[in-house]
C-alpha cells in the first residue's frame, strides 16, 4: 500500500512540474532550415505543377490535413475521442452557403458567423457529453452528429436534402471568395488556413494550456486535484477543434459551390478525419499532415483508376492500414520515425563509446 502511494506522490509530483514548467526545447537550426524549403516547396509548387488535377488533390490534402489537425486538438491532446465532427463541418458549410446564397453576405462573413456557431455548438454538446468517457463519448458524439445530418436533410429553409447551389458570381472574386477559370487562389488560401491550423497546434504543444491539455488526458484525477479545471480546458479545446473544422467547411462551400446534408455531415468523413490523425500520430503536430499526406492521394488515385466500380477500395485499405498500424506501430507513423531517429542516436552513442 506504501509503495502504490509513494508511486501516485511521485505521478502527482511529476504531474505538477510539467504543469508549472511547459518548455520544449528550440528547434535545431537544420530543422529550421527545412522547415523552411518545405514552406517554399509549397509555395512554389502552383509554378512548377500548373496542371489542375495535382492543384486539386494539394488542395483536397491540404482541407483533409486541416481538418485532422483540428480534431487531435481534441482528441491526441485532450483525449476525447470524437466521431461526430462532420457536424461542425457542415456548419461552416451551410453557414458560409446560406448566408450567399440568400442574403448575399460575403462568404468570408458567412465563415465567421460559421465558426461562432460551430465554438457554442461544442461547448453546448460538451458540456453534458463530458461526463462520459472513452467509447461512451465517442457514441455520444457520433450520435448527434448524425442528428444533426437528419435534421439539414428535412430542414426546408436550406434546402433539405436537395441542399443549395451557390449562384455564380464574377464580379468581386475575392469578396465573393468565387475564383473561376484558376485554382491558384484556393490553393494558397487553404495552404493559409493550414498553416494558421498548425500554428495553433504548435502554439498549444508549448503552451501551458497544451500541458493541461495533456495532463487532463493522461490522469485527469490527478490533474483535477492539482487544480485543473478539466470540464473547462476540455471545453476550450472542443470550441478551437470545432472552429477549425467549421473553417474547413466554409472553405469547402466555396470551392465546389454546392452543398447537401449528404456532402458535408456524412459520418465517412468524420471517420476518414480520425484515420488520418491516428495513422499519422495523433497527439503531435506533423501527425494529421502525415496522415492526410498518405490517404488523400490514395483515396484520388482508387476514384480515378477504378471509377465508380472502386468506391470502397480505398475504404478497405485504409482499413488494412490502420489494423497494420495498431500491431506493429499503435504510435503512428511519426512515433515510428521518432523511434527509428532514437534508435539510430543511440547506435552512435554506443560506437562512440566502444571507440573510446
Amino acid at each position: 500500500m506504501a509503495g502504490g502511494e509513494t508511486a501516485a506522490a511521485v505521478g502527482g509530483e511529476a504531474l505538477a512540474s510539467a504543469i508549472a514548467e511547459p518548455l520544449r526545447p528550440a528547434a535545431s537550426s537544420a530543422r529550421k532550415a527545412l522547415y523552411a524549403a518545405l514552406a517554399i516547396a509549397l509555395i512554389a509548387f502552383p509554378f512548377v505543377i500548373d496542371s489542375p488535377f495535382p492543384q486539386h488533390v494539394m488542395i483536397i490534402f491540404f482541407m483533409y490535413a486541416m481538418m485532422a489537425q483540428s480534431w487531435n486538438i481534441l482528441a491526441g491532446y485532450c483525449g476525447q475521442i470524437s466521431l461526430g465532427h462532420a457536424a461542425f463541418f457542415g456548419i461552416g458549410a451551410y453557414s458560409a452557403g446560406y448566408l450567399f446564397f440568400a442574403f448575399q453576405i460575403s462568404p468570408w462573413l458567412g465563415m465567421i458567423v460559421g465558426v461562432v456557431l460551430a465554438m457554442l455548438m461544442a461547448v453546448v454538446i460538451g458540456i453534458p457529453t463530458f461526463r462520459l468517457r472513452g467509447h461512451y463519448f465517442a457514441i455520444a458524439t457520433l450520435l448527434i452528429g448524425e442528428g444533426v445530418q437528419i435534421i439539414f436533410q428535412r430542414w426546408e429553409l436550406v434546402g433539405a436534402a436537395s441542399g443549395i447551389f451557390l449562384p455564380i458570381v464574377r464580379d468581386n472574386p475575392l469578396l465573393s471568395f468565387q475564383f473561376h477559370g484558376t485554382k491558384l487562389p484556393y490553393y494558397y488560401i487553404i495552404l493559409a488556413f493550414l498553416a494558421f491550423a498548425s500554428f495553433v497546434v504548435w502554439l498549444l504543444d508549448r503552451s501551458r494550456i497544451g500541458f493541461y491539455f495533456r495532463a487532463v488526458r493522461d490522469e485527469p484525477e490527478a490533474a483535477s486535484s492539482l487544480g485543473v479545471n478539466v470540464t473547462l480546458y476540455k471545453s476550450f479545446a472542443y470550441m478551437i477543434s470545432a472552429g477549425l473544422m467549421s473553417m474547413a467547411g466554409a472553405f469547402y462551400c466555396q470551392y465546389v459551390l454546392v452543398i447537401d446534408p449528404e456532402t458535408v455531415f456524412p459520418l465517412s468523413l468524420s471517420i476518414l478525419v480520425v484515420l488520418m490523425a491516428v495513422m499519422g500520430g495523433a497527439g503531435t503536430l506533423w501527425g494529421p499532415i502525415i496522415g492526410a499526406a498518405v490517404l488523400v492521394p490514395l483515396s484520388e488515385v482508387t476514384r480515378i483508376y477504378f471509377g465508380g466500380t472502386g468506391g470502397t477500395l480505398d475504404l478497405m485499405i485504409y482499413g488494412a492500414l490502420i489494423v497494420l498500424i495498431c500491431i506493429f506501430r499503435p504510435e503512428g507513423l511519426i512515433g515510428a520515425v521518432k523511434m527509428r531517429r532514437t534508435a539510430v542516436s543511440g547506435e552512435k552513442i554506443e560506437d562512440a563509446d566502444a571507440r573510446s
